[in-house]
């Protein structure tokens, strides 16, 4: 692997014009295509093989007409006044949104039957009700605003209007705001780390690169995959902070090589060879964990994997190729100047030990009482973990009641609910199969379910079935007393559930139910039954290739445990915010309450990769110590200092690019961004930096044990670059023989290594 690189990090260097036009022609290409396709993201879910899912595709198949969209003009009256009193004006705007094309409309005041359910009790809240003739897929911001324009005279009438069902702007890659944020403060973080404006801007550039090139392909992707509309947010999330982070653990190596004298393209090659092989292995385990969300079966999920795992791809292509090419077009212009920050860095790596650092404190001070350490992480992750670990964690779907203060969707969700009540926000039906029936009379239906559903107080109306025209399928809706996201309501659809076999014995037919709440029972049954086998999978996986990567049964065991722990935490803290309200208003939070069901299954994914990445470029430094010195506890010293630098600045940029889409994001991201960029500072700082070499501390050469059994059937896999190394010495050794008795004269500058034109000045 090490030799690998090392070829195309040198051929990279030498070849950067060609290296850097054939990554522009795939950006620009790549950009061109994707606009041409246009977006195909869906907003739908799907879970196959559940009750709810079934119901749909069944009302899908025999119930075409329920398939059209359908939206809402929703409208308030002011107080101490009725709906009744404009009722003309509601008339009048009726009969405008009917001449849109391929809308009907159903007015309030058309009919008794219609007055009765959609006019609140109180006769102050009403609405208009609409329906496409396409799914509500295929809705967009036109047709949301031929509404408007129609019904907004309604607030000439001092008429409260709101609008439901139609969709939020889609989500969209590329570098939003949010991203801006994380991204000029991951500027500053690399711009001290480096001391250099010109090194600082490197990653950035890689990772912008990625992020538009990643984009693209999952905007072509969803043409032909079901991608979710939230797929291109999370892999631009993941994209830019991974991009950055592989690209600065290249550039930082190359840098402090440049410090010790070392010529720019045999830097370059060695830094890729190196810092590069920590950088596969560390993307090779995010993408097995995101991948690893196929076991669960659940496309949207499965899909916003796939599209996350091809921007950690691009990202690594990036820091392999680009970075090594744009490395070689800036030449000498990186050198750290004599006497600089830099330069003494580079200087006491090469004298390890020369001058104590902040990174050798602290490992000084852990290993020191290492038992100590050790207890206060657990104890300390453990008492943040307790709110998730006590049950407080409860999910939900995002529905419009999660969607922002300001939106008009948010607005006349609140006003149904204040009007109809909470349940009217999450209507469920319930479908039957009439193929085995005794009777599809529909006043004996009727009569049937009204017998079956008997008792269950939680049930504020209940239509009459609807028969579809084959007489072979019927359906009909009921309304909670709860809201859609309430205990309340679950408990509805259980009990409505259970008495579906006792329907069937005494009707020759049974029924199922979908909804809102159903899916997200449903949902949430699915993965909590697909975590364990996900887990398996995916820490299984990644136990054996840091089984590979370290030849040691105790570190890939410490890692694993260690990620739980900063799992736990996380999921903590957005128990804290999201649904007991600490720190809500602050960090932008606008409901409190469940969180997305799919949250704790995509979070410990995409957090178990990154943290695995920090165990990689740490532990990998420390163990390149112990092969060379064969002294694992000074190894543990020397390797932290020598990675501490990087590793710190690395999880501090990914930290600021997940908290950065916290605020402003929608209900579904929101607490993902909290969840990641917690774990990712729990599991950097405290268990990768503190608790990981306090155990390796404690456990001396027992650390690096591996059967010999074990040792001899395991490839080896040279992430150090030990071969690289050796070839790197014979090469010199070759060259000192070769090379004349008489002092030679001064060399010119290699033909391949780019120094006689400075790009830009060092800073």
């Amino acid at each position: 692997m090490a030799t690998l690189l090392y070829a195309i990090g040198r051929f990279s260097a030498r070849r950067h014009y060609l290296v850097i036009v054939v990554w522009i022609v795939l950006l620009a290409g790549g950009a061109v295509a994707s606009k041409a396709v246009g977006d195909h993201f869906e907003a739908s879910v799907s879970i196959p093989g559940t009750q709810s899912q079934n119901a749909n595709d069944m009302l899908a198949a025999r119930f075409p007409a329920l398939n059209d969209a359908s939206t809402k003009v929703v409208f308030v009256a002011p107080a101490g006044t009725t709906i009744a009193d404009d009722a003309a004006a509601v008339t009048a705007v009726s009969a405008q949104l009917a001449k849109i094309p391929g809308v009907s409309v159903s007015d309030p005041f058309s009919s008794k039957v219609l007055y009765a359910v959609q006019v609140s009790q109180d006769q102050r809240t009403a609405y208009i009700g609409l329906t496409y003739d396409k799914a509500s897929t295929a809705l967009t911001d036109a047709d949301a605003s031929a509404v408007a324009a129609i019904a907004d005279t309604l607030q000439s009438h001092n008429l409260t209007v709101a609008y439901s069902g139609y969709p939020l702007p889609a989500a969209t890659g590329g570098i939003s705001a949010p991203e801006g944020i994380g991204f000029l403060l991951a500027f500053v973080i690399l711009t001290i780390t480096f001391g250099s404006l010109l090194a600082a801007g490197m990653p950035l550039l890689t990772a912008v690169i990625g992020v538009s090139i990643s984009g693209s392909l999952i905007t072509l992707l969803a043409s032909v995959l079901p991608l979710s509309s939230t797929a291109p947010v999370l892999a631009s999330m993941l994209g830019l902070a991974v991009g950055i982070d592989y690209a600065l653990f290249i550039a930082s190596r190359h840098r402090t090589q440049l410090a010790t004298g070392m010529k720019v393209i045999d830097s370059i090659a060695l830094a890729t060879a190196t810092a590069g092989s920590a950088v596969v292995f560390a993307a090779l385990t995010v993408i097995i964990a995101l991948l690893g969300l196929y076991v669960v079966n659940i496309p949207f999920l499965s899909a916003m994997g796939l599209g996350a795992a091809i921007a950690v791809i691009v990202a690594m292509a990036l820091s392999l190729t680009l970075l090594p090419a744009v490395l070689g077009l800036c030449g000498k212009t990186l050198i750290p100047r004599a006497n600089s920050r830099a330069a003494l860095r580079g200087a006491l790596v090469a004298v390890a030990g020369s001058k104590p650092t902040l990174g050798s404190r602290w490992v000084t001070l852990v290993t020191r009482r290492p038992w100590i350490a050790v207890g206060a992480v657990i104890v300390g992750l453990g008492l943040v973990a307790a709110p998730a670990l006590t049950g407080g964690l409860k999910f939900t779907m995002p529905d419009a009641g999660s969607n922002p203060a300001a939106s008009t969707s948010r607005q006349a969700y609140d006003m149904l609910t204040a009007g109809f009540g909470p349940g009217n926000n999450g209507p469920l039906l319930v479908t039957a199969d009439l193929s085995g029936a005794k009777s599809t009379d529909p006043a004996g239906m009727a009569a049937a379910f009204t017998t079956a559903f008997a008792g269950i107080s939680d049930i504020s109306y209940a239509s009459a079935p609807s028969v579809n025209p084959a007489g072979n399928t019927a359906y009909l809706v009921i309304i909670p007393s709860s809201a859609p996201d309430s205990d309340a309501t679950t408990t509805l659809v259980t009990s409505v559930r259970d008495r579906a076999a006792a329907f069937q014995a005494a009707n020759g037919y049974t029924y199922e139910v979908t909804g809102t709440t159903a899916v997200n029972i449903d949902v949430s049954q699915k993965l909590a039954a697909a975590l364990l086998p996900f887990g398996l999978v995916v820490v299984g996986l990644c136990l054996l290739l840091l089984l590979l990567v370290f030849r040691s049964l105790a570190v890939p065991l410490t890692a694993a445990l260690g990620f739980l722990l900063s799992l736990a935490a996380s999921l903590g803290v957005v128990v804290l915010v999201f649904q007991n309200g600490v720190f809500a208003s602050i960090l932008g939070v606008e409901k409190v309450g469940p969180v997305i069901s799919f949250l704790p299954i995509l979070v410990m994914a995409v957090l178990f990769g990154l943290a695995m990445d920090y165990q990689v470029f740490l532990v990998s430094r420390i163990r390149e110590e112990f092969t060379n010195t064969g002294d694992a506890r000074a190894s543990v010293q020397t390797g932290f200092v020598g990675a501490a630098r990087v590793v710190t600045a690395a999880a501090l940029i990914m930290f600021c690019v997940f908290a950065s889409f916290v605020p402003g994001q929608g209900p579904a991201l929101q607490p993902i961004a909290l969840a990641l960029a917690v774990g990712v500072f729990f599991d950097a700082f405290l268990v990768r930096m503190t608790l990981v070499p306090a155990v390796l501390m404690l456990l001396g050469d027992k650390a690096w044990y591996l059967p010999r059994w074990l040792d001899r059937i395991l490839p080896n896999v040279d992430i150090e670059g030990e071969k690289v190394h050796r070839m790197l010495a014979d090469r010199a050794a070759r060259a000192a023989l070769d090379s004349p008795a008489e002092p030679a004269e001064p060399a010119a500058p290699e033909a391949d290594d780019p120094q006689a034109a400075p790009v830009g000045a060092a800073l």
